[in-house]
């Protein structure tokens, strides 16, 4: 299984709402998770066969910035 990590501006509860239909499309539910106590707002992506970019449009989709963590 492949793990990505993003930094984010995913920063609250409501934010998460808003995302969630983009993510459990694109990397399907139960595959990702925020840290919102982590000042980089890190999303968490476990799953096999899909790639970065796919996660990043997903977010950018939602409405929200995001870039790999170096």
């Amino acid at each position: 299984m492949e793990t990505i990590k993003l930094k984010t501006n995913i920063k609250c509860g409501g934010c998460i709402a808003t995302v969630t239909p983009f993510l459990n499309q694109s990397v399907g539910e139960g595959n990702w998770q925020v840290d919102t106590q982590n000042p980089d707002k890190v999303l968490t992506v476990n799953a096999d066969g899909v790639t970065t970019e796919t996660v990043k449009a997903a977010v950018v989709q939602a409405g929200f910035k995001v870039e790999v963590l170096v």
